[in-house]
């Protein structure tokens, strides 16, 4: 087995390294003046299993790009087989047509990555499950869910435990709150919001009880934080205890960090399956929780044709 990661976050590639105990094939990964990408791989990786670690956040376009351009360099470098590990799968949302005369951009990506030569793919928390179907080779999705499972224990007291409510943002995210809420037989709530427009997010009415609860909202994606924060404000103003949101996927663009300061949430929890800004890394309600342990472990098992859904059993 060979890893070899791309330069969208270099940080998660070295602890995948360390947990696997595997070092990083060397890469050159260079831009031209006009902003073409060049890619070289300085070992040798004929007849190899190759581990390619390129999660597509933002600049979205060329990191895709670059991921594109490894599968073909490993193609014609005779590797055998080439997992794609995308920890963040960019245009995951544009996984409909949601009017007339627009694209399904998910399926779009799909079909690049299987067409530049990838085996297999692996990926944590798609925006929809049905995405895996966009891929005509096998595709892994894990959950974040074990991550999440283990911080909330170690960062509640069981008296505050006691008062947990799981919190969906929206009526699409029911299945993974009550998922986490059966771990610690806890009830859950509904948030209900319309969306007048992309970005933008207005709460109707929170269905359930959540007076005197600690409530954690779970999603997969907090980007300008509108969403999330309108929910704290809506889950405080019904009585809640404290409001914590659990969110695999940081993107937090534009003025996403400013908003969460300011806002009713006492705390959001992030992975690191995003490379993230001092910005993010400096405020003070932001807390990064690694990843690199779950995506190692379904590595090694991939490579070993073992179970990958034993890992949530």
């Amino acid at each position: 087995m060979k890893l070899l990661s791309g330069t969208a976050n270099s940080e998660l590639s070295k602890a995948i390294s360390n947990v696997l105990d595997i070092p990083l094939t060397k890469v050159d990964v260079e831009r031209f003046l006009d902003q073409e990408i060049f890619v070289k791989i300085n070992e040798n990786v004929r007849g190899e299993e190759i581990f390619l670690i390129q999660p597509t956040q933002a600049p979205a376009n060329d990191h895709l790009m670059e991921l594109l351009i490894m599968i073909d360099a490993l193609v014609r470098a005779s590797a055998d087989r080439i997992t794609a590990v995308i920890p963040y799968y960019g245009y995951a949302r544009q996984d409909r047509k949601t009017g007339g005369r627009t694209p399904i951009s998910a399926k779009l990506v799909a079909n690049l990555i299987v067409k530049a030569g990838a085996h297999r793919v692996l990926t944590l928390d798609l925006h929809a499950g049905q995405i895996q179907g966009f891929f005509d080779i096998p595709t892994d999705n894990l959950f974040a869910q074990p991550v999440f499972e283990r911080d909330i224990l170690d960062q509640f007291s069981k008296k505050e435990r006691d008062a947990i409510m799981f919190v969906s943002p929206d009526t699409g995210g029911v299945v993974r709150t009550r998922s986490l809420a059966k771990r610690f037989n806890a009830d859950i709530a509904i948030v209900d919001k319309r969306r007048p427009k992309a970005g933008q997010s207005e709460v109707m009415n929170i269905i359930g009880d959540v007076e005197g609860r600690n409530c954690i909202l779970l999603d997969d994606i907090i980007d300008s934080g509108g969403t999330l924060c309108n929910a704290a404000k809506a889950l405080k103003e019904k009585g809640a205890a404290s409001v914590t949101a659990y969110i695999t996927h940081g993107v937090l663009s534009g003025p996403a960090v400013e908003r969460i300061t300011k806002s009713e949430l006492k705390e959001v929890v992030i992975t690191d399956t995003i490379a993230q800004p001092d910005a993010v890394k400096n405020c003070k309600k932001i807390r990064e929780v690694s990843v690199a342990t779950l995506i190692g472990e379904a590595i090694r098992r991939i490579s070993n044709d073992e179970s990958v859904s034993k890992l949530f059993d």
